[in-house]
This record gives C-alpha cells, sequence and structure tokens, in this order.
C-alpha cells in the first residue's frame, strides 16, 4: 500500500515538471491567449497574482494544454495501452483547432506522457498512477493558492523571455 503512495507521488512529480516544461516550451499563453485564460489572468492579477502566472492558469482551464493532454494520456494508456495514449493526442489536437488554440503544448505533452508512461511501466508503474498523479499536479496549481501558484508559474513564465 505505501509503495503505491510512492508511485502516486513519484507521478505526480514527473507530470507536474512535464506539463510546466512544455507550456514553458511553447511559450503558451504569449499573453492572454483564449478568452478564459486572459480572464483568469486578469482576476488573479488584481487578488495581488502574478498576472504571467494567472494566464498560465487559465490556459490550463480553458484550453487542452499539457495538463490535459498528460491527463488524457494517462486515461488512454490505461484504457487502451500506448495507442490509447495516442488516441488521446489526436484527440487534444483536434481539441485545440476547436478552441482556435494555436499552440501544440496538449498534444506534445500527450504524445510524450504515453512514452513517459509506458517507459514508467517497465518499472512497476501502472497508468492509473499517472491518473492520480496528474490530477495532484493539477490541484497543486489550481486548488491550493491561487497567488501562490501564479507567482511560481510567474517565474517560469519568465524564463522563456
Amino acid at each position: 500500500m505505501l509503495e503505491e503512495y510512492g508511485r502516486i507521488l513519484i507521478a505526480a512529480a514527473l507530470s507536474w515538471i512535464l506539463f510546466v516544461s512544455v507550456d514553458v516550451f511553447w511559450r503558451l499563453p504569449e499573453k492572454g491567449g483564449v478568452s478564459g485564460a486572459k480572464a483568469i489572468g486578469e482576476l488573479i492579477a488584481r487578488r495581488g497574482g502574478d498576472r504571467n502566472g494567472g494566464w498560465m492558469m487559465g490556459n490550463i482551464v480553458s484550453s487542452p494544454d499539457a495538463s490535459a493532454g498528460t491527463l488524457l494520456a494517462a486515461c488512454g494508456v490505461f484504457v487502451a495501452g500506448i495507442p490509447g495514449g495516442i488516441a488521446a493526442a489526436l484527440l487534444v489536437f483536434i481539441g485545440n483547432r476547436i478552441c482556435h488554440d494555436p499552440g501544440y503544448a496538449g498534444t506534445t505533452g500527450a504524445l510524450i506522457a504515453t512514452g513517459i508512461i509506458a517507459l514508467s511501466m517497465q518499472s512497476g508503474f501502472m497508468p492509473s498512477d499517472f491518473i492520480v498523479g496528474t490530477v495532484i499536479a493539477i490541484l497543486t496549481i489550481q486548488g491550493l493558492s491561487l497567488t501562490k501558484a501564479s507567482h511560481l508559474l510567474g517565474i517560469f513564465w519568465r524564463w522563456r523571455a
């Protein structure tokens, strides 16, 4: 039982690093981007948070970005193995086009997550560890403290400049 908790915590850390680094790599969002990301960023900034970090947080909520890609890839691998992860990446790509999101972070995140999950399964991890781990990783950004999380994400956002 304790081994399972350890795997979930490692999966959460890997997921967090994956989706934040992919969003930073793809420079998302460059500015407010989709209207939901802009609105959330502005609201967080009014509450004392970092506007740029708020835009990243808003992007997580409003568009199929790397966090959604990671979660959907974990679900796809859970259901159908590696082909399920690739199918999830295709669905995320279609979701990006529906949202008029010009980025490819969600698709990239889903494909990389599929690879990480497949490799991790060789070490005793299960796709379900990554499903729970990704939810935990998203909650650390969206659910604990919006202002503190926005400041942390704002630091990463500025690294890409």
